[in-house]
């Protein structure tokens, strides 16, 4: 059986390395922020290219955190993709606000920026671009549509660590970039784990004073905060995987590579590619009008699959309250009909790639 992704063999990689840094936490007594959290914040934001990191406890709380410290809140709107993991959807809930649903670009399955302006009203407060699959959304006419209506940028980055839009990485194009650390991520921590990054001090401070109970001092909160913290531990363990990221992702990409030279002529959809975009290929998703019946012929094949994503949000029962029928967002639900994410990461050797191809040309026809 090829899995569709083996999590434990990022850490058989690096065994020696993660061990020698969790023993340094477990020795050093400091288990809640401290150096380990705030080493990783220093590499973290130099390596997005930002001024500021703020670690914490995952991903949707480093979405819902950014949009607190916007003041985002009851009556507000947010333009949202259509095509997404209903995470960026909750974030928005979590606030009060209202999301706003963007159908993608049926080329890329990212927001497509030709459709924004149609959903803005003078409720809006923030454009929620997500970069998909490890592929950078089109940022620069979001950012354009931003700052002619006087609103926010919130990026959700869960999937695209160390991606590149127009030759810049991925970590401050917008207001607050937010990050997943979740284990099956580019870059992923041994549990849960989050964070932001920001070129705007106002935003990085607030969102420290969030995550801390709303408190810099202690015993004296400002605000109504959370607790939100990045774990020392996963700090340190997400310090060791950084220094292997650039070669991981060169992993991903020869297998990409591969997988879009020998699949061809499959008849499958493939991913494509702008030429603005430097992805990092958190996953590899091809589109089949057969899509069921390809992954039940790849599983029989020992090739797992999984389904990025089944459900769209609008279609979920936690929104049904938007009143959006299933065939409202027709693209979201036609590609929820026709995905599938084949194997990938940079553990996966390139002799089961090959397998891979295989079983998919010989399941496609």
């Amino acid at each position: 059986m090829i899995p569709f992704l083996d999590l434990g063999a990022s850490y058989r990689e690096l065994k020696p390395e993660i061990d020698t840094a969790v023993s340094r936490v477990l020795n050093s007594g400091w288990y809640i922020l401290g150096p380990e959290v705030e080493a990783f914040e220093a590499e973290w934001a130099e390596y997005c290219g930002a001024k500021h990191a703020v670690g914490l406890a995952n991903g949707l709380d480093a979405l819902i955190l950014a949009l607190r410290a916007l003041d985002v809140g009851p009556g507000d709107e947010m333009i949202v993709p259509s095509n997404t993991y209903i995470a960026t959807w909750l974030a928005v809930s979590a606030v009060g606000a209202t999301p706003v649903p963007v159908e993608p670009d049926a080329a890329t399955h990212n927001i497509d920026p030709n459709r924004i302006a149609a959903a803005i009203t003078p409720r809006t407060r923030v454009l929620l671009p997500v970069h998909l699959y490890g592929q950078p959304a089109d940022m620069d006419p979001i950012l354009t549509l931003a700052r002619e209506h006087g609103i926010a940028v919130v990026e959700d980055a869960a999937q695209a660590h160390g991606a590149r839009y127009k030759g810049r990485r991925i970590g401050a194009h917008g207001d607050v970039v937010c990050w997943s650390f979740y284990p099956g991520k580019n870059l992923g921590a041994l549990g849960d784990a989050g964070a932001i990054t920001t070129n705007r001090p106002d935003l990085a401070g607030r969102i420290r004073v969030l995550r801390n109970y709303g408190s810099r001092v202690k015993y004296v909160n400002e605000v109504p905060g959370v607790n939100s913290r990045l774990d020392p531990i996963q700090a340190a363990v997400l310090c060791v995987k950084l220094r292997h990221l650039n070669n991981w992702t060169e992993r991903r990409r020869a297998i990409a590579n591969l997988y879009s030279k020998e699949l061809a002529d499959s008849g499958l959809i493939l991913p494509h590619v702008p030429d603005w975009a430097d992805p990092v290929w958190h996953l590899y998703v091809v589109r089949s009008l057969d899509r069921d019946r390809l992954q039940r012929r790849l599983t029989e094949a020992g090739v797992g699959t999984m389904i990025h994503y089944p459900i769209p949000p609008h279609m979920q029962a936690a929104y049904a309250g938007l009143g959006l029928a299933p065939d409202a967002l027709p693209l979201a639900r036609r590609l929820a009909d026709e995905v599938l994410s084949l194997p990938m990461g940079p553990q996966l050797a390139m002799a089961n790639a090959g397998r891979v191809i295989a079983a998919v040309q010989g399941a496609a026809r």
